[in-house]
């Protein structure tokens, strides 16, 4: 299979942005959230076992799933959390996996929000690399993009393990802190040490 980075970090860290550079380099990226984006859209056979566990509550009248009401319910109850990760994590893997197995770049990037925390995707990965910022960055950053309260950013922050936590177990690590350019500059060092990694 080809080799494989999982990508990780807190939320607001900056992923996205890191992954979009891996991929302009020539990386191949298999971003889980989409996957579960696309899983959970109208017409997918999530949706039905989502329907059994939660109830048409958390529907909109035309089918889509309410993302808003799910994700408020989900970061405030632990066991709804859990139930909608058995339906989820599977599918999203079985994807993920997938996708690996027709990758044609130098090498992949898995972008996993909570690669560290679950260990899911472990025996695919080579190295884990993170994306670090300050927990006031992550904060302020996350309440400018998503419209979220502090109180709703932090209750997501709660449930991904401490950023000291992180720091510990990743292989490599991005520091996003300050200017863009410095994020460029250490992907595109990474990348010539993932290149090498695959010869």
């Amino acid at each position: 299979m080809v080799y494989t980075v999982g990508l990780t970090g807190g939320i607001g860290c900056g992923k996205s942005s890191a992954a979009r550079l891996f991929a302009s380099l020539g990386a191949a990226v298999i971003d889980t959230d989409e996957i579960a984006h696309q899983l959970t859209a109208l017409g997918q056979p999530a949706l039905a076992s989502i329907s059994a566990a939660f109830g048409n509550q958390y529907f909109h009248s035309d089918g889509n799933l309410d993302r808003a009401r799910m994700r408020q319910l989900i970061f405030s109850d632990q066991t709804a959390k859990i139930k909608l990760e058995n339906i989820l994590h599977p599918l999203i893997k079985q994807q993920a996996m997938n996708a690996l197995s027709e990758c044609t770049a130098p090498y992949a990037l898995i972008v996993v929000p909570l690669l560290l925390e679950t260990g899911n995707y472990d025996e695919l990965i080579q190295r884990k690399l993170l994306v670090d910022c300050t927990e006031e960055q992550q904060i302020s950053r996350t309440m400018a993009r998503s419209k979220l309260t502090v109180q709703e950013v932090q209750a997501i922050m709660a449930t991904q393990i401490p950023r000291n936590e992180r720091l510990a177990l990743a292989d490599d690590i991005i520091t996003n802190t300050g200017e863009f350019s410095s994020m460029q500059t250490q992907v595109l060092q990474l990348h010539e040490t993932y290149l090498q990694a695959t010869k």
